[in-house]
């Protein structure tokens, strides 16, 4: 599936002069409803096994790997200065495919993505404490005197993406 939307292709400076995101909840019903309708019309529903689908993924994932192969730290930091407006429109298209895969699995599976993805933040919430964690790549078990999962809360990401 293409990208649509021209974030990313225009302008100069740094990450903000290329963020341009959806004020929608992440893939709404609307969103999803219409990638169905996009696989029903071409009966592919009936590749669209999780295996499958897995996959694919890993494909697109490997395509967006690709783009950043070989470039030098300054053309990968955030941003990405230097990158061509064909280059850009190539990410999105790849990060695009990769979106549209995961969600596809995720239904395949029976996985609510954004309620799972909201609960998962919770957990690294409770996994890396803020005072704790600040400014270290150190794995979550570094920090096992926090909670347990049976202890962890859940709900302080409610309001980021209320599935619809």
């Amino acid at each position: 599936g293409r990208a649509g939307g021209g974030a990313g292709a225009g302008g100069a400076g740094g990450p903000a002069a290329h963020t341009c995101l959806t004020p929608a909840p992440l893939f709404s019903l609307s969103s999803r409803q219409l990638q169905a309708e996009f696989v029903a019309e071409r009966g592919w529903g009936q590749f669209h096994q999780p295996r499958n689908l897995l996959l694919a993924l890993v494909g697109e994932v490997g395509e967006v790997a690709e783009l950043f192969q070989w470039r030098a730290e300054p053309e990968a930091r955030a941003g990405l200065p230097g990158w061509a407006p064909g280059e850009r429109v190539a990410l999105e298209e790849e990060l695009s495919d990769v979106l549209l895969y995961l969600v596809s699995l995720a239904q395949q599976c029976q996985v609510d993505l954004p309620r799972a993805a909201l609960r998962k933040l919770d957990r690294n919430r409770a996994r890396y404490p803020a005072d704790r964690a600040h400014g270290s790549a150190r794995k979550y078990t570094h920090y096992q005197a926090g909670p347990t999962d049976a202890q962890i809360p859940t709900g302080q990401y409610s309001s980021v993406w209320a599935p619809s």
